[in-house]
């Protein structure tokens, strides 16, 4: 005897073509050349290509993972995303060339270089209500909030400076000389020290962030490879904070650097011109943004090893990532 489902038929229906999974990994990817904002899902296939302003750049994740803020330069604004429709919701007035943002921990304050204007413009995420206007050097572009929320590090590129400016009074507490054209600024998990990049100069700079002294400085060597080449630029920790990956630009690698010795245990090659770079919330794994082949290197963290290439837009720059 055939027994007949008690579950309605349009119940049936609605689970056949429902939505994706509320909390599926998402990685969001800036082009910066096709005015986009690729978007994947947890096989690493493109989702949906979200049309943007022109030149987006920079990309943070908000700490509730619901909103990710992109940096358009050439239309002077950020692009808010729904995290969970991938629609542009909101534009904020970001002021001139926006290149870099961050967010501050309680996700309420939103940091951006203005890169052609020499300031750092400090908003509310919710009103876009514009706060303070902090004067740097020239063209800064690297932007971190330290983890104790108590101070923010832009880099000005021409300057070749790191700034430090206090949270509570948006006033630049020191500005700190760095080698020639510095990118990225990243904090230790610890908060007691942030990491510079310069590109130029080819070095990591190592900054207290409590004296604000500069405590330590390394360079990179890749056999075979022209030392011009090899330009950091991106920074990313592993989430437990024992390694750091550097992206080395025209070199085509991402250094692997023991965060306790400074030393570099390892090069991974990626694609053409790895740019800026995000990890997997589980910890296990590390995305590339590769400007030159158009495309996103998968790494594995346990080995070390580049394991998938997966193309996104054209000039990809910077890399969010969902949980």
């Amino acid at each position: 005897m055939l027994l007949r489902s008690a579950v309605p038929a349009a119940f049936l229906l609605s689970l056949m073509i429902a939505p994706h999974p509320a909390h599926a990994l998402r990685i969001f990817v800036t082009n910066e050349r096709d005015n986009t904002v690729t978007v994947l899902g947890d096989d690493f296939e493109i989702i949906k290509t979200i049309e943007t302003g022109m030149r987006p750049r920079g990309i943070r994740i908000t700490p509730d993972f619901k909103e990710v803020i992109v940096c358009v330069g050439d239309d002077n604004r950020l692009e808010v995303i729904d995290t969970e429709t991938l629609e542009v919701t909101r534009h904020l007035d970001s002021g001139p060339d926006p290149e870099l943002l961050d967010i501050d921990p309680e996700g309420r304050l939103i940091y951006v270089a203005n890169e052609d204007d020499g300031f750092v413009t400090i908003m509310e995420r919710e009103s876009g209500k514009v706060l303070a206007e902090v004067p740097v050097g020239v063209e800064p572009e690297g932007m971190a909030v330290s983890p104790d929320n108590r101070i923010t590090v832009a880099t000005s590129e021409t300057t070749s400076m790191a700034h430090i400016i206090d949270t509570k009074t948006f006033e630049v507490l020191e500005n700190i000389m760095v080698d020639t054209r510095p990118r990225e600024a990243e904090f230790m998990k610890d908060g007691k020290t942030v990491w510079v990049s310069a590109e130029i100069g080819g070095t990591v700079a190592v900054i207290d962030a409590f004296s604000y002294k500069t405590v330590h400085k390394f360079g990179f060597e890749i056999p075979g490879v022209n030392a011009e080449l090899i330009q950091p630029v991106g920074i990313e920790l592993s989430k437990d904070g024992k390694l750091a990956f550097v992206a080395l630009s025209h070199a085509n690698r991402v250094a692997v650097v023991d965060t306790a010795t400074y030393e570099v245990v390892q090069y991974i090659l990626v694609g053409q011109r790895p740019w800026h770079m995000a990890v997997h919330p589980d910890g296990k794994t590390l995305f590339v943004a590769n400007g030159l082949t158009n495309d996103m290197t998968i790494v594995d963290i346990a080995s070390l090893r580049p394991v998938k290439s997966v193309p996104v837009g054209r000039l990809p720059w910077g890399i969010a990532v969902k949980p």
